[in-house]
């Protein structure tokens, strides 16, 4: 067999060759046959008759052995491609985002699913989470002292709480955006709560300076363009420093009396003015009303004069008498008349009481 590369198929192989072959093989032996053991003079003199190489025909090893292991490369080879090539898949949760970066350049942003990328290092995915909403305490946690608008000191704490709006933003413009939302909220409380006076942080208007807060950081983080959404600024404590704190309770509580008094009273007061409006509304429309009916009699009376004065005069007369006599408590006849008056006279006596009659008793008889 020859060893040369691309030479294939059977071939004779004849002493010539195999004489060759062991030549060479001598050669290559003898250098390590020196150094083993030393050779006589007369060893190396004599040569050593060729050994007799039978004339065969020897048939080459099938071509199956020689293709064999450049199949094994290609076969390992397509499966590491296939495998690289797997790679790129890869799932997204219902609470994250994918960012596909490119050679280090963002170029597409995945939803939640199944999704796929050209495997490393030509492109790889950043996972974020972006329904998560985080919290950070300003301070460290600790009580921080600021001053109020009405040049007092109060002693707050805070936390903020954020979520991410925009993930190419927030990874991108913003080296460190837990570090700069805490940065910016205390800056934001701070200014707002010097704007303020103390009792503003220390009464139920405490809410009002947090939504304010949460406003201004707002407005601070989207000049950053850091892409992130403020949801919620809440005080946990304001209060007085602890040297002047039970003064402050007392104002306080002499404040909340004097508002629970005003509470009591001002309800109470309107409530009486709003009666004697109603009263003086009744009374006006009243009034109103009757001045309208006697003008209309009166000019009713007017035309009934001028149709007929002396009917009219009478009746007048006849209406003035019966209310002037209606609550009169005698009557007095005029008997001037004679007997051909027609008018009876009429005395109206009191009724006895009734009196019942007791059982078995005989009717009494009536005096004469």
């Amino acid at each position: 067999m020859r060893n040369e590369p691309g030479d294939f198929g059977p071939e004779y192989v004849t002493p010539a060759s195999v004489q060759a072959w062991l030549d060479r093989l001598r050669r290559k032996r003898a250098p390590a046959a020196e150094r083993s053991e030393p050779v006589s003079t007369l060893e190396k003199a004599t040569p050593s008759p060729p050994a007799p190489a039978p004339a065969v025909f020897a048939r080459s090893a099938p071509r199956a052995r020689r293709v064999l292991p450049l199949a094994s490369i290609l076969v390992t080879v397509a499966l590491a491609l296939a495998v690289w090539a797997a790679s790129g898949f890869y799932r997204v949760q219902p609470d994250q985002v994918g960012l596909v970066l490119r050679f280090g350049e963002l170029v597409e942003t995945t939803g939640p699913g199944l999704n796929y990328h050209w495997p490393y290092p030509i492109e790889f995915v950043m996972l974020l989470r972006v329904t998560a909403v985080n919290q950070v305490k300003i301070g460290n946690g600790s009580v921080m002292q600021m001053l109020t608008g009405d040049e007092n000191i109060v002693e707050a704490t805070a936390s903020i709480s954020w979520r991410v709006k925009d993930p190419s933003k927030f990874l991108f413009n913003v080296y460190d955006p837990e570090g700069a939302v805490k940065l910016a909220g205390e800056s934001a409380v701070r200014k707002i709560i010097g704007l303020n006076p103390i009792q503003s942080g220390l009464s139920d208007q405490r809410q009002k300076i947090a939504d304010d807060a949460r406003s201004l950081l707002q407005r601070i983080l989207d000049s950053y363009d850091a892409g992130i959404q403020i949801s919620q600024v809440q005080f946990q404590r304001v209060d007085p420093p602890l040297a002047v704190i039970d003064a402050f309770n007392d104002v306080q509580r002499a404040r909340n009396e004097t508002e629970a008094y005003r509470n009591d009273v001002l309800p109470r007061a309107r409530a009486e003015a709003d009666r004697v409006k109603q009263e003086a509304q009744v009374y006006r429309e009243q009034a109103v009303n009757k001045a309208r009916s006697d003008a209309e009699r009166f000019n009713a009376f007017e035309a009934s004069f001028a149709a007929d004065p002396e009917l009219t005069a009478r009746r007048l007369y006849l209406d003035t008498m019966e209310e002037v006599l209606k609550s009169a408590g005698k009557f007095f006849v005029d008997s001037a008349g004679g007997p051909a008056s027609p008018i009876v006279p009429y005395l109206p006596l009191p009724a006895p009481p009734p009196v019942l009659p007791e059982l078995g008793a005989q009717p009494s008889k009536a005096t004469p």
